[in-house]
């Protein structure tokens, strides 16, 4: 029995957001151990992650071949439902409901979108070699700008990089399936493949830059920034688009917005260690001061007399 294109795209897009997201969680912990992304470049458990994002990324390029772009790229959103109980599981603390009920939502929003992106074909479209020139420059200012007016505000630093991250890697998916599709022994494809790596390394140490505020919220906003960048480019420039005409329209509307929603409460900052029980140790019992006491009445009596 032959297997469907867009079974196998899903199963290969599966297996690189779980390579994706146990990266990101090394990463996030190398990041809390480290100073600095000098400090991350030093560390063993850095190049470990680069490896796990290597398989995800090469993962990914093969699923790009069977499945389109507006279908396999709103798939890594399983990147952070995986990374929040493995993230717990790492720091040893449990997944709170909160945490729970964020990743049936988003789930659900992923069904409803993969049941309108879902068409079963595979895909025959690529950018053009000017398409890639201007979606290359074009983000690559925004990566520039957003790194530019983020840099040295602690509150926005990890937002704005895991933005920015969202976007290289997006489009370096955009050009990966490029490669996929078009032909493999050219000149045009030597430089495709130069700057899908560059997008793709921009991204990575991006993220590391994002990880040190924390997993949650960064994750969260590369996470879907990262679909949007890929699948807007796959709507507008390579013509994909949604099943079932208007409806098909309205439920992957409704289908983000629930990924959006799920997104939002698995971003929310979870309390250090393990949950459980404020059980708190009793308040130390201060230690007696010492009262005088009174002579006795006998004692007195006779001094007064001697006196």
């Amino acid at each position: 029995m032959a297997t469907s294109p867009v079974l196998l795209a899903v199963a290969l897009s599966l297996v690189s957001a779980l390579c994706y997201a146990t990266a990101a969680v090394v990463q996030e912990r190398t990041a809390a151990d480290t100073a600095d992304l000098r400090g991350a470049l030093t560390r063993a458990s850095w190049w470990w992650a680069v490896l796990l994002n290597a398989a995800g990324a090469l993962l990914h390029v093969v699923a790009l071949r069977y499945g389109p772009l507006s279908l396999v790229q709103p798939l890594g959103v399983l990147t952070l439902v995986v990374a929040v109980p493995l993230g717990s599981l790492a720091a040893r603390r449990r997944t709170s409901g909160t945490q729970w009920s964020g990743m049936a939502l988003t789930l659900v929003g992923l069904t409803a979108l993969l049941t309108v992106t879902a068409s079963g074909g595979t895909p025959d479209s690529a950018l053009s070699g000017t398409e890639v020139l201007v979606v290359a420059l074009a983000a690559a200012t925004l990566i520039a700008v957003l790194v530019r007016l983020t840099t040295g505000r602690s509150s926005l630093a990890g937002l704005g990089f895991a933005a920015a991250s969202g976007i290289a890697s997006g489009v370096g998916s955009t050009l990966a399936q490029k490669l996929a599709v078009g032909p493999t022994l050219s000149w045009s494809a030597a430089a495709i493949a130069i700057l899908t790596v560059a997008f793709a390394a921009g991204g990575l140490l991006l993220a590391q830059k994002a990880y040190g505020s924390g997993l949650g919220g960064p994750l969260a906003l590369l996470t879907l920034v990262n679909p949007v960048a890929a699948s807007a480019i796959g709507v507008t420039l390579l013509g994909e688009g949604f099943q079932y005409g208007t409806t098909g329209t309205l439920l992957a509307i409704a289908g983000a917005v629930a990924a959006g929603r799920g997104v939002v409460l698995l971003s929310r900052p979870q309390p250090e260690g393990p949950a459980r029980l404020d059980v708190r140790a009793p308040a130390p019992v201060p230690a007696p001061v010492p009262v005088p006491h009174p002579l006795p009445t006998r004692m007195l009596t006779g001094t007064s007399r001697a006196a």
